[in-house]
């Protein structure tokens, strides 16, 4: 089929003509359909639209919106996709075997069902897991199986109608996510495969659907990255759980219990898998009001925690009682602060060495907990495929709620593990008569009143982007709410050990500091800002009135 990327100018008959062609390999009755009503009606405008290009897989793999033609997530695109990394890890040598995992998400069982007949006719030892399980899951058992990659069908906690196509590799550092050069090259063994048609391809079923030893193995690793519970079961603190429709409750319930603690209430109308999200249009524990139902439910029980995992389980979110009735959702800050600080603190214990490391656009207050155990730290560009790569990591974490606990067990970002590190700290101040609340003034005594805060722009019109980063870098302000720019750096040519990437850092006087950047998953340009304060009602006041001086910049 080719890349498609001048379709707009070949003119109508070309784009029906090569419709019709899609249409005949794609094996999916329903995107047959919708493609051939298009054709029908010669809707060559939406036509266009569709064969334009094709999912540029990048190192994130694909994510794109459900629907036919090679600009949507669809059978056609997820073989293609398989068969092109099948001959890349051929064709480079690497290890022939891959464990392949899926979610709940619409068609996430077939996709992962196409690629494993598809990997599997191309000679590779494919292992599929027995059912829809976490992303953590299979970043857990490309270590586990030693196999040479893992690819898991996730869209993770985007919009219902979206899926995805997750990529990890073995080797060195198995078990994290591609990075650069390796998405090139297995974006140009996919355009090879996108040339032809897919009903040329061999497809092959006797490939391996494992059993629930490979789950039982992630629940037992996982529970053992925490001490035994210093409080008996009923004493411990009271936990609300959501799966927010995804799949993260089974293997989540298994680990607590696993691990001794308390097995929490659960939001009925969240807690099964389903792909079409009644009860959130936007299932992110970030977004406002996703929460909701899950507080709801820690109103009426009294709970002692909330915690939310999004649908594929891989980032957490937390909500504690906030004193007036209801509940107050942490910061992916704040939760990265006292993780940071569980793990500092048990590597001085046990006198051990090692490295804390956040995304840069998080928080820079591990560093302070860093400095003050004696730790290394290190800053990262964003994206947990670079979190996951730092040497010697002890704990690494990104403000999108995105944690990893135990690099030896799963080296990518874990809600569960994340989820059972909570627990284990919460029974722990609870047999000292305290609380999360507690911990979090404890951590401001000791290390500062740090504050986080976000805005983001929607764009409609990618080139929007583009002109916000191009206006800031001509007419730099000097100030920002009142308080003095002393530096700005500019990470467009690469600087401090990055490579070149569109992001621009403001530090100010008094330590607070904005960072913008686009937004690698969406039509977005993002703002971070961070401050610290002697208290943490004054370094709140600060991040809000620097939100209020940005807005107007980036809109």
């Amino acid at each position: 089929m080719g890349d498609g990327g001048d379709l707009g100018d070949r003119g109508a008959p070309d784009v029906l003509a090569t419709a019709r062609a899609w249409i005949e390999q794609d094996p999916d009755q329903e995107t047959r359909a919708e493609l051939q009503e298009l054709v029908d009606a010669a809707d060559t405008d939406e036509l266009t639209a569709r064969f334009a290009g094709r999912l540029q897989f990048g190192t994130a793999g694909l994510r794109a919106e459900l629907g036919a033609g090679p600009l949507r997530m669809n059978r056609v695109v997820v073989t293609q996709a398989a068969a092109g990394l099948a001959r890349f890890l051929i064709d480079s040598g690497r290890d022939r075997s891959v464990v392949i995992g899926y979610d709940g998400r619409v068609n996430s069982d077939v996709f992962a069902r196409d690629s494993a007949e598809v990997m599997r006719g191309l000679g590779l030892d494919v292992t599929l897991l027995p059912s829809a399980l976490p992303t953590p899951l299979v970043a857990f058992a490309v270590r586990h199986l030693d196999v040479g990659a893992g690819v898991m069908v996730t869209a993770s906690h985007n919009p219902p109608r979206d899926n995805g196509y997750k990529v990890y590799l073995g080797g060195a550092d198995a078990g994290s996510q591609i990075v650069p050069p390796v998405d090139a090259e297995i974006a140009a063994a996919i355009d090879v495969v996108a040339a032809g048609d897919i009903r040329s391809l061999d497809r092959a079923t006797d490939y391996t659907v494992a059993d629930q030893t490979l789950v039982q193995a992630y629940v037992d690793a996982t529970a053992a990255t925490v001490p035994a519970p210093l409080l008996a079961v009923e004493a411990q603190p009271s936990v609300v759980y959501t799966a927010m429709h995804g799949v993260g409750w089974e293997t989540a319930r298994a680990v607590f219990t696993r691990a001794g603690f308390r097995e929490p209430a659960v939001v009925p109308e969240q807690i099964e898998p389903d792909g079409a999200f009644p009860t959130v249009s936007f299932p992110n524990p970030e977004e406002p009001g996703a929460m909701d139902l899950s507080i709801a439910r820690g109103v009426e029980l009294g709970a002692d925690l909330v915690i939310a995992n999004d649908p594929d389980a891989d980032r957490l979110a937390l909500a504690i009682p906030d004193g007036a009735g209801s509940y107050r959702r942490l910061s992916g800050n704040e939760v990265g602060w006292l993780l940071g600080w569980r793990a500092a603190a048990r590597a001085a214990a046990a006198g051990s060495t090692g490295v804390l490391a956040a995304s840069i656009v998080s928080s820079p207050a591990l560093s302070r907990v860093a400095e003050q155990h004696g730790l290394g730290y290190r800053d990262t560009l964003t994206g947990f495929k670079w979190v996951s790569r730092v040497p010697d990591l002890l704990f690494g974490y990104e403000e999108a709620l995105g944690y990893l606990v135990d690099p030896q067990v799963v080296r990518d970002k874990d809600g569960i593990s994340a989820a059972l590190e909570l627990l284990s700290l919460a029974t722990e101040l609870a047999a000292d008569g305290r609380t999360i609340a507690d911990q979090l003034d404890a951590f401001a005594e000791r290390f500062g009143a740090f504050s986080s805060g976000q805005v983001s722009t929607r764009v409609d019109d990618l080139s929007r982007i583009g002109e916000i980063m191009a206006s800031l870098r001509s007419s730099t302000p000097t100030e920002l709410g009142g308080i003095t720019i002393t530096s700005v750096t500019d990470f467009l040519d690469g600087v401090e050990g990055f490579p070149p990437s569109d992001i621009l850092r403001f530090d100010l006087e008094g330590g607070a500091r904005v960072i913008v950047r686009p937004s690698g998953t969406e039509p977005k340009v993002k703002v971070y800002i961070d401050t610290v304060a002697a208290t943490s009602a004054e370094a709140g006041a600060m991040t809000d009135r620097l939100a209020a001086a940005v807005r107007p910049l980036v809109s």
